[in-house]
């Protein structure tokens, strides 16, 4: 017999300096839901499971499909994305919180700039000014294209840097995304003539050597990116950078 109603435990913070706090709700069950639609029925009716109005609480989403990262929550535990987690799958009470390793704006709601941030610094672009038209993309490789549509998967959405002991609020390592997407454009024909510049950029402080390879990110990834295989491929990399530096080759 299904449940009548869905039980949900929120961990609520109206803001940075402000003291955390649980908050329970019970709301009507209904077949096929996922965390987003239950945690909307909340802020519909924002009363507490002992009858006391409270806030709506607050989160992002965006696509709803799992594409663009920004609902990424801990879920019973495990940081997930909550469109994507389906209320039929899981044990109750359904516990929520936000993600711990970046800087907290309100309940569930974090800012995850740092990632962005060090997309910058790796260069996670190709440079093309648009000025004149560059004819037909360079040839590639099938394999090479299975490749990089696998590290095309990336939706920044931080549960690599959440499961990773590397991350802490005072270290400056960019993660494993972030290594990732120097992979992506480095193994791209065009990206690769800027190649020497995203290496050097993950050689400097929190770059590659800084990963204590735990291994936890790949498990974490919710495109099954293999982030490990990356972490490794773009040593190499760095590796022989530093020697045709040396060598002057």
């Amino acid at each position: 017999m299904a449940a009548s109603t869905i039980e949900l435990k929120i961990k609520r913070q109206d803001g940075p300096d402000a003291a955390p706090r649980w908050e329970e709700f019970s709301i009507p069950y209904r077949p096929k839901m996922n965390v987003i639609s239950a945690l909307m029925e909340v802020r519909r009716q924002p009363i507490t499971k002992d009858g006391k109005r409270t806030t709506p609480p607050v989160w992002d989403a965006n696509c709803l499909e799992e594409v663009c990262g920004a609902c990424s929550m801990i879920i019973n535990g495990k940081v997930r994305q909550a469109c994507s987690a389906l209320i039929d799958q899981m044990e109750q009470p359904i516990v929520l919180e936000p993600m711990t390793k970046f800087p907290l704006v309100r309940d569930l709601t974090v800012d995850r700039q740092r990632m962005f941030d060090a997309l910058k610094r790796v260069h996670a672009w190709i440079p093309i000014d648009g000025t004149y038209n560059l004819g037909p993309g360079p040839r590639v490789d099938p394999n090479v294209q299975g490749v990089a549509y696998s590290l095309a998967r990336c939706m920044t959405c931080g549960c690599c840097l959440e499961v990773c002991p590397q991350v802490t609020p005072t270290s400056a390592f960019l993660g494993a995304a972030a290594i990732s997407q120097v992979r992506l454009f480095n193994m791209h024909p065009t990206g690769n003539m800027h190649a020497g510049e995203r290496l050097e950029a993950l050689m400097g402080e929190g770059g590659i050597v800084d990963c204590g390879n735990a291994q936890n990110c790949v498990h974490a990834c919710p495109k099954e990116i293999p982030l490990t295989e990356s972490i490794a491929a773009v040593g190499r990399q760095t590796t022989g950078h530093v020697l045709r530096r040396l060598f002057g080759r």
